[in-house]
């Protein structure tokens, strides 16, 4: 299976945000990605479940949400409701993990689990066989157009041998200045799927998308084997 690719909407243009998700729907988008942040795990307040659900008819691929939250249990049923396919939670939020995983799929939604940049892969490893989706963060989580973070190429390559060793049906998920240049560089360490937001909005959004799935298909291949 290939790359897959999930375009971050928080870089689309708000003002024509359905016309901007069905150019990236179009462009083959296999998910869209959607950052939820409430102003205290991270300093910016970003879409809340009304967004999701008002987006939700115009396309059956699956809703990607991070939410980038203290308490992130306490969103759980809002999001499942809105339309989210997958919910993904930080490790370093303040709750239950095992527990809001628990919760996560009692709402018929795919959980997944968020490293920060500094969180050493470790501290995914106890709760990985329960997660549908690991995400590494490649800039701090909060605003887009970083710059991303060589530094945390190690770690991806930790998770893919990882998930790889134990055989777990997870998927590798990498978030974080994620560009043609970069894709590359994730896509050999073990990604599975790439989010990208000022990679691929607000303009020459096919063209950007293809440009970074090619780039990305292209060092997986020559990585070989996976995926």
């Amino acid at each position: 299976m290939g790359i897959k690719i999930a375009p971050s909407i928080l870089s689309a243009r708000f003002d024509r945000l359905g016309e901007q998700v069905m150019e990236a729907v179009h462009a083959g988008a296999d998910m869209l990605h959607i950052d939820v942040m409430d102003g205290h795990f991270v300093p910016n307040v970003t879409m809340g479940p009304a967004l999701v659900k008002s987006i939700r008819p115009l396309t059956k691929v699956p809703f990607d949400a991070h939410l980038m939250v203290t308490h992130p249990q306490q969103f759980v049923k809002a999001f499942a409701d809105a339309g989210a396919d997958d919910l993904t939670v930080h490790v370093e939020s303040d709750h239950d993990v095992r527990a809001t995983f628990k919760l996560i799929r009692d709402h018929g939604v795919a959980p997944g689990l968020v490293l920060n940049p500094a969180t050493p892969f470790e501290r995914a490893e106890p709760f990985l066989a329960d997660a549908d989706l690991l995400l590494v963060m490649t800039v701090q989580p909060g605003f887009s157009g970083q710059a991303f973070r060589a530094d945390v190429v190690p770690k991806i390559r930790d998770a893919r041998t990882y998930i790889d060793r134990e055989r777990l049906e997870t998927e590798l998920q990498v978030d974080g200045g994620i560009k043609v240049d970069t894709a590359p560089i994730v896509a050999e360490a073990g990604a599975d799927i790439l989010v990208s937001g000022s990679g691929i909005f607000p303009d020459r959004i096919a063209e950007n998308l293809k440009a970074i799935r090619v780039a990305a298909e292209k060092a997986a291949r020559k990585r070989g084997g996976h995926p």
